[in-house]
């Protein structure tokens, strides 16, 4: 897949490099190659801090798998907010018809709006820059304190930093939340998918924390959840004893790995009978001997309404699901 950076005369640094390391960490952790390339009207754009960035003026040919990402400027009051000529905006909404997908972070929403790809539909933009975007598109339904807005095939981030809560979205949409999960690690920055999105994915949910140990159990957890996993055989895979995993993925996650497994089941169960599976097949298809444990999960939901940092039980009680 193709991550195309239309990159804006003076685009800020972090609303094109945090979204770019996060897809060219994708590529480099997932199945599929991401290759991020970078395209502008001049072969030279000075970034608003006032480094100069050498970028490719021709574009490549995109299909319907890849991405358009238009990075934010500074916008001044009063100021224009246009930065790209009539024949780069239809290429983008040349893209989006042709069933691509496009992708804008802090200003780079007025490009979208510009193109006419936001008419009608929930966007967000920078908080400084609501109004203003409200303002000279009242066509735009403008979505106001989120992080990101996804419509269909077009989203939306507030600024700065939510570009790289939105890319870690796409990610997780794209490769799977393990994925965007290890892409967060890596880049030290929370797995957040707090977007206009009511719910969120356990494993992304208590992935909002950098301890290196957690990290790992979770990687084990995360890919072995339906298996039966004793406490002694995780600790001694993990190289630590039992009392430090427990007492330190609890502190953590605010909640045993026993529980944590036992969320995931519950999760991946619920998805499995949403799609028609009958419960006692989605208890044994994610691990459970019957599902008598898995309707007791369902009833008290217990990580659905616990802060994190909260235990949810006596970690001494239960060493392994059955």
């Amino acid at each position: 897949m193709k991550v195309v950076f239309l990159v804006a005369p003076g685009v800020h640094l972090l609303d094109l490099a945090g979204p770019a390391q996060a897809f060219g960490t994708a590529g480099e952790l997932g199945e599929e190659p991401w290759e991020p390339m970078y395209v502008a009207e001049t072969p030279v754009v000075v970034a608003h801090q006032g480094l100069p960035l050498h970028t490719a003026t021709a574009w490549p040919r995109l299909g319907s798998d890849d991405l358009i990402v238009v990075p934010g400027w500074k916008v001044a009051a009063g100021a224009d907010t246009s930065r790209f000529s009539a024949a780069t905006l239809e290429r983008v909404a040349d893209h989006h018809a042709a069933g691509g997908t496009v992708m804008s972070v802090c200003a780079g929403a007025f490009a979208l709006a510009e193109a006419g790809l936001l008419t009608g539909r929930r966007a967000t933009t920078h908080h400084e820059l609501q109004d203003v975007l409200a303002r000279r598109y009242p066509g735009v339904r403008v979505v106001r304190d989120v992080l990101y807005v996804s419509a269909g095939r077009i989203h939306t981030s507030a600024g700065i930093a939510s570009g790289t809560d939105l890319a870690l979205h796409l990610i997780a949409g794209r490769l799977g939340t393990r994925v965007a999960s290890r892409v967060a690690r890596a880049m030290v920055v929370y797995a957040r998918r707090n977007g206009d999105e009511p719910q969120q994915s356990i494993l992304l949910q208590h992935r909002d924390h950098v301890d290196d140990l957690v990290h790992r159990a979770q990687d084990v957890i995360d890919d072995h959840y339906a298996r039966p996993l004793p406490l002694g055989a995780l600790a001694r895979q993990l190289a630590v004893s039992e009392r430090t995993l427990t007492r330190t993925f609890t502190r953590v996650v605010g909640m045993t790995p026993l529980r944590y497994q036992q969320s995931l089941r519950r999760e991946h169960a619920e998805r499995l009978i949403a799609s028609g599976t009958p419960v006692e097949a989605a208890a044994r298809e994610v691990g459970f001997e019957d599902a008598r444990m898995l309707r007791r999960l369902r009833r008290t939901c217990p990580t659905a309404s616990m802060p994190s940092g909260t235990p949810h039980e006596d970690p001494r009680r239960s060493n392994h699901t059955k």
